[in-house]
């Protein structure tokens, strides 16, 4: 790292310092290169020896609770040959990290990681060619620990003393083979995550923790609904509040920075009660009839895939089903927060954004300004894994300290501004019609999925994807939104089965028009799509008198597919059964669900075995185990993708059982916690986890690849237990109850 970089890093300047590129002959096309090396080819942009024994990484990834920072630094580890302590790893800043986007889609190790190990292997080749002419020694024989070069007569030199000799200004080759599995000492390892000691211990490890000089607390006062407009305001009673250091009014957006937190509050509260606004009624009916909304919206059918076997069989028995997911929030535990600060018209900004740049880029939008004079600095928050408010709180905060002569604003939401405004999940419906044939073989399938957009965060070439740029008088409108491309998917992720079934249509309807906020969250439409179509699965099961993992085995010919349903069916110990009756009636059901997938047919593969209990007088259902087997190709942590597996479980019970956004038709009346109940402590699954270790083969994603099958196996749990098939999300105590008194 040169004297300037350093330097800049350490004083926290708000210019951005760029990478130039080595110059191409006009008209080459550069050779793609692995991972997100393709896109940031400058080796000094992934790596820099420092003289004091340091070896810092660079990654535009960031740290979202999924250990990412570990992982990094046990690849690199590895490639240099140094022990795990002596590696750094700066994480988003748009100062001096790669652009990686949005750390989304469990891409972090897989595109990340793979640039990091490609990177380390090269600065290693490089360096050992540097201490090969200082010792007089050919390089293969020179032998490295710790970042100490060895020659075969004993003399020695360290990378540290060869950091002004290496040259990393250079275009990434990726032409030095990394190190074989063989030859690993920390991928593969479970290694304790960096990150943890001060989120353990309460230190200063979020960017709620931040403190500078002479730091202002800020909140805003958000409209009562969407496309309510301000029409009054007392901004003289707040500003004569002990404090208050300035009101910010813009058309609709309302924000006021004082002293204290507590003093902001205060403010926002007597904001909150002397505005005066004017609402619409804008939203979507709510309950079953926002189902038959989405299904009717205007929005043509675009074919995802058709085919069909000519010599596929007559269905023996048909199915027909329809399955429901509601708008679902983050919940984050803590709100959104921002630090913002402008100083000599550049601006800097603290924040838990997962994209840095793009949200650089938006806000360069928002105030007209060059994006050069702004530096996105990422600091953790609270896990949300997908686009909650951390991106918008960082426009509020930028809004507020624009206002305040040079001084630093924090921003946190409040938690009403978070339930209602927060881009959600979107809700879905899928509908879903097949057959078996006489043998008991899947002979037609049909999946047709409607849903609202899972993908507006900041970043696009037009528009301001930030909650404040629509709320000013100059408003700034957010860019037309564009669902997710197959293969991955966005509303139909997960909706193409990896069954070999003989003939297959998959149709979705992308509503673009959503009156409420809808985004990115975790898997994105996998989890719902999984739900509908491992649900299915069952149903046809049992429609053909088959086992249920007998019935995917049948229809599976991935070995590494096979091997996880195999192995997460073995450790739970799956009874086999036909045709999926209850194990038992009586006060307290009792049934077991399977289901599989591969997240975004993609990245890594899962199949869960769940437990649950039904207790049949109060519909109260609790998932007493779950069991998932999963195979994340080459695994860099395994107590890493341990946690995410369980998490993913977690967080899936959670949003099957319990979440869902309230509102009427003009406001959202989700407010609290009390109005939307989370999983508790209590309510947890014992998890089990199952790792199928492909230590010779590429990355694969895992963050979001149990979300999916948990769903789906308590779902066929219940229907197990009970003999009875829910296909709307939630499965609330009210929802079950009441399916079972239908059923009788």
């Amino acid at each position: 790292m040169s004297t300037s970089r350093r330097d800049f890093l350490k004083t926290g300047g708000a210019l951005v310092v760029g990478f130039t590129l080595v110059p191409r002959l006009a008209g080459a096309q550069p050779a793609r290169l692995p991972g997100s090396l393709n896109g940031n080819r400058r080796l000094d942009a992934w790596i820099a020896i420092e003289p004091n024994g340091r070896v810092t990484i660079f990654t535009g990834k960031i740290e979202l609770g999924q250990g990412i920072g570990t992982a990094l630094s046990q690849i690199a580890a590895d490639e240099l040959d140094v022990e795990l302590a002596r590696i750094d790893v700066v994480h988003g800043d748009t100062a001096c990290t790669p652009n990686e986007g949005q750390t989304a889609g469990s891409l972090s190790v897989e595109q990340s990681g793979t640039a990091v190990r490609f990177a380390c292997a090269e600065a290693r080749h490089i360096l050992l060619s540097a201490a090969a002419s200082k010792l007089g020694a050919p390089a293969t024989e020179l032998k490295v620990s710790d970042g100490t070069v060895a020659a075969p007569g004993g003399a020695s030199v360290t990378y540290w003393d060869l950091a002004s000799a290496a040259d990393f200004k250079r275009e990434a080759s990726a032409k030095v083979t990394p190190k074989p599995a063989s030859a690993r000492k920390w991928v593969g390892k479970s290694v304790g995550r960096r990150d943890i000691p001060k989120k353990f211990t309460g230190g200063a490890a979020y960017v709620q923790d931040l403190r500078l000089p002479r730091m202002l607390f800020g909140r805003v006062v958000r409209p009562p609904s969407p496309g309510a407009t301000l029409t009054a305001v007392d901004e003289g009673a707040v500003k004569r509040l002990p404090g208050v250091v300035a009101v910010v009014r813009d058309g609709n957006f309302l924000a006021v920075a004082a002293e204290r937190e507590e003093q902001a509050i205060r403010a926002r509260e007597t904001l909150k009660r002397t505005a005066k606004w004017t609402e619409t009624a804008s939203l979507e009916p709510s309950g079953d009839a926002l189902f038959r909304h989405l299904m009717s919206a205007t929005a043509p059918a675009h074919t995802v895939v058709d085919k069909t076997s000519p010599i596929a069989a007559t269905p023996a028995k048909t199915l027909e089903a329809v399955y429901t997911r509601p708008y679902q929030c983050h919940a984050s535990l803590g709100p959104s927060c921002a630090v913002a600060q402008w100083q000599e018209g550049a601006l800097t900004v603290w924040t838990h954004s997962q994209g840095v740049f793009p949200l650089r880029a938006d806000l360069a939008k928002a105030f007209a300004i060059d994006a050069k004079r702004i530096r996105c600095i990422h600091a953790e928050g609270a896990g949300c894994y997908g686009h909650n408010g951390a991106d918008d709180v960082a426009l509020d905060a930028a809004l507020l300290a624009r206002a305040v002569d040079g001084r630093p604003v924090k921003v946190q939401w409040m938690r009403d501004d978070e339930f209602q405004w927060e881009p959600y999940g979107s809700a879905m419906v899928m509908k879903l019609a097949g057959g078996v044939d006489a043998q008991g073989h899947v002979v037609a399938w049909s999946h047709e999925v409607w849903s609202h957009p899972h993908s507006t965060r900041p970043g696009s070439s037009s528009g301001v994807s930030l909650l404040a740029a629509r709320h000013l008088a100059g408003a700034s409108p957010p860019p037309p939104p564009n669902d997710v491309p197959q293969p991955a998917g966005g509303s139909d992720r997960n909706a193409v089965p990896l069954y070999e079934f003989s003939s297959v249509k998959v149709v979705k309807h992308f509503i673009v028009d959503a009156p409420l906020r809808t985004s990115a969250l975790r898997t994105l439409g996998g989890y719902a799509n999984v739900f509908a179509a491992e649900s299915f699965v069952d149903e046809l099961a049992a429609a053909a008198g088959v086992d249920p993992v007998e019935f995917r085995l049948r229809h599976l010919k991935d070995p590494r597919a096979r091997a996880v349903v195999e192995a997460a069916a073995r450790r739970a110990g799956w009874q086999p059964r036909g045709g999926g009756g209850p194990r038992l009636r009586g006060p307290h059901a009792q049934g077991s669900g399977f289901a599989y997938s591969r997240y975004k047919n993609l990245a890594c593969y899962c199949a869960t075995a769940a437990e649950v209990e039904v207790e049949r007088a109060t519909g109260r259902v609790r998932v007493t185990r779950v069991v998932a087997a999963v195979d994340a190709g080459q695994i860099v942590n395994p107590d890493g993708v341990v946690n995410q597996i369980e998490g993913g479980v977690i967080q899936s019970a959670s949003w099957t059982l319990k979440e869902a956004v309230g509102f009427d038709r003009t406001r959202v009346t989700t407010r609290s916690w009390a109005d939307y109940p989370i999983l508790r402590f209590d309510e947890v699954p014992d998890v089990e986890v199952v790792l199928l270790d492909q230590p010779n083969e590429r990355f694969l994603g895992v963050g979001e690849g149990s979300q999916g099958p948990a769903v789906a196996a308590i779902a066929n749990a219940i229907a197990h237990a009970t003999g009875t098939r829910l296909r709307a999300l939630p499965f609330t105590p009210e929802r079950v109850k009441q399916a079972l008194s239908a059923k009788g």
